[in-house]
């Protein structure tokens, strides 16, 4: 950690140090109060949050602490109360949140107060969390680093000098810093996966309508997921609980399981087989030392009885990018063209996303055919994988955090990057399969920054990626690391 970017370091309240749900256990059977966890957490965020500005939009403190002591009160008066109740949540600033400003990163929106919640954060509140405000996130989502013209750039939690990731920057952030208890995120190209990766935390993109999204498009918008990140796997399968289940609004969502995930995370390592992705024969280019540590989590997995064995795709990844590049040119440029076609608002658009949008205007229905042609071919090699492998395994990052300076990494290891976003490739099989991708933490560079694996399963295999999640991080040494501002 660059040890200029806090004067002092802090202590760790015992309130914030403890997981999501033991801590809304302990609210209920009345061993803590809601009022004393969001006192704690307030006042730790106003320790923390100025250094690496995760959380934006926070409420006035007299108006959660009002909330905190209803949610008491509820449970002295014997209420039913759900598994969030009483904690504190911060939701995604690209998701609604009914009264608390949304501004999607961008100020076109720098003003907006949506008159309804997201359907995942109508679950949350109903569930009994406290919305606190909201987490940082780049324009529009766009890039896996977290900055924007309105609350500025979100710092990394080991080393405040460099990124935080993206576009669930600041929930990782947030969560690895001890701010929230568990939180929600989005993933489109790695954006729940990425910045789990960079902050050691669990960050689940879990299989495609498993969490229900109220899209413009709900049949072809089928690249984007919401989905739970989390400081243990316990937390992140009751989030993922809460958040899952069908919704008429999403007519591709799933219907909830007979069970809750958090209820089923049992395995047995020894009987679980791992594939080993690697550089998919050196066509991913990344930064030294990725490989290694990423290896170095595969033989913490080898090391619980389970197999572990290289493996590789019968599928062209070039075709596999091409394909991810198209549609979400379409999905983005079809969204933002009346903002693009104003010269007005124009001029309020990030470059990338205008250069999303113009290369958007070069497709044509053949283009967009084709490249949903590939994606179902990609689909078939990949899942055909699962025959011989329970999981699949595969870096959740390119690079080691950068500079946030730095808006995106020019070259890898020597290779140029022809995209904004072209460093973050290695997240795009697991989303252009519709697969459950979860990141663990893989270890630490030798200057102390993070880094994180996939752990991908087969079509709907949410319950089982989060058990082999949960076997590997019963042996994981490095989970429990906090970052060094931390006495």
């Amino acid at each position: 950690m660059n040890e200029a970017w806090y004067p002092q370091q802090v202590s760790l309240p015992e309130i914030c140090g403890i997981n999501a749900v033991p801590l809304a256990r302990m609210i209920r059977e009345r061993k803590l109060s809601a009022a004393e966890v969001m006192s704690a957490y307030l006042d730790h965020i106003e320790a923390v949050n100025p250094v690496c500005n995760a959380i934006v939009s926070l409420r006035p403190r007299e108006e959660l602490m009002a909330e905190a002591r209803a949610a008491d009160a509820a449970v002295a008066r014997g209420e039913a109360v759900g598994p969030l109740h009483g904690l504190p949540q911060a939701i995604k600033d690209l998701a609604l949140t009914r009264g608390l400003r949304t501004t999607y990163g961008s100020p076109l929106f720098a003003d907006l107060v949506p008159e309804t919640d997201s359907i995942f954060v109508a679950r949350m509140r109903a569930a009994g969390a406290i919305i606190i405000g909201k987490t940082n996130v780049p324009e529009f989502g766009y890039g896996s680093n977290t900055y924007n013209p309105i609350f500025g750039v979100t710092r990394n939690a080991y080393d405040p000098s460099r990124i935080g990731g993206g576009s669930s920057g600041s929930a990782a952030v947030a969560l690895a810093l001890r701010m929230l208890p568990v939180a929600d995120g989005s993933d489109m190209g790695g954006s729940l996966r990425n910045p789990a990766a960079f902050n050691n935390v669990f960050g689940f993109r879990p299989s495609q309508g498993r969490v229900p999204s109220e899209g413009l498009d709900p049949f072809y918008g089928q690249l984007s997921t919401d989905g739970p990140m989390g400081r243990t796997i316990e937390d992140v399968a009751m989030l993922l609980t809460v958040q899952s289940g069908h919704d008429r609004r999403a007519p591709l969502s799933l219907e909830a399981p007979d069970f809750r995930f958090e209820d089923a995370l049992s395995a047995d390592p020894r009987t679980l087989r791992f594939g080993w992705l690697g550089d998919l024969g050196g066509h991913l280019p990344f930064e030294p030392g990725v490989l290694e540590l990423c290896a170095g989590a595969c033989d913490v997995l080898a090391g619980t009885g389970a197999s572990v064995e290289p493996t590789k795709v019968d599928f062209d990844p070039e075709r596999l990018w091409r394909a991810f590049v198209t549609l979400r040119q379409q999905s983005i440029g079809g969204r933002h063209d009346a903002a693009y076609r104003d010269p007005r608002t124009r001029a309020l658009l990030k470059p990338e996303a205008i250069w999303e949008i113009e290369q958007s205007h070069r497709l044509t229905g053949l283009d967009i055919y084709e490249a949903g042609i590939a994606r179902g071919a990609w689909y078939k090699a990949f899942t055909a994988l699962f025959e011989r492998f329970d999981f699949l395994l595969i870096p959740s990052a390119q690079v080691f955090p950068f500079s946030a300076d730095l808006h995106w990494p020019k070259e890898i290891n020597g290779r140029a990057m022809d995209s904004y976003h072209r460093w973050m490739e290695v997240v795009a099989g697991a989303t252009m399969a519709g697969l459950p991708s979860i990141s663990v933490p893989a270890g630490f560079s030798a200057d102390g920054l993070p880094m994180g694996m996939q752990i991908i399963g087969p079509p709907r295999g949410d319950r089982e990626v989060l058990r082999a999640a949960a076997a590997y991080e019963a042996a994981c040494p490095w989970i429990g690391r906090l970052p060094r501002v931390f006495r």
